[in-house]
């Protein structure tokens, strides 16, 4: 069995599970302590995220760019979406709007560097990687 994963859409993914997560921090800040379930604010929980977005990130826009496009603006974008998701851990008081400008340049580089390969025909099933 040939299974093909697309590491943009995992990074999509991930991108958007992260910015939900944090979005409805509020309103589960107040009820997951009743049922013993603490992930928010969870330093683990959140450096954890961080480096699932960077293993991600980096391995599908680096292997669009060997092995695809040569185009280094997606991992120009994600670097600079990477910089404000690590420095929203640093600036609590710009945590949202640090985190807003993460996400969106993060699926940005997903979504530039899946067009980038697409065009390239690297989504081709007859296509080795």
């Amino acid at each position: 069995m040939n299974i093909k994963l697309n590491w943009d859409a995992l990074g999509i993914g991930t991108s958007i599970l992260c910015s939900i997560h944090c979005a409805l921090l509020p309103v589960l800040m107040s009820t997951l302590p009743v049922f013993g379930i603490n992930i928010i604010h969870n330093l683990f929980f959140e450096w954890g995220m961080i480096v699932l977005a960077f293993v991600v990130g980096s391995y599908s826009l680096f292997h669009g760019y060997i092995k695809h496009h040569r185009s280094l603006v997606p991992v120009l974008i994600f670097s600079f979406g990477f910089i404000f998701l690590v420095l929203k851990q640093f600036f609590v008081q710009y945590e949202i709007p640090f985190l807003i400008i993460a996400v969106v340049l993060i699926i940005s580089a997903h979504f530039y560097n899946y067009r980038l390969c697409h065009r390239s025909k690297c989504t081709s099933p007859h296509h080795k990687h």
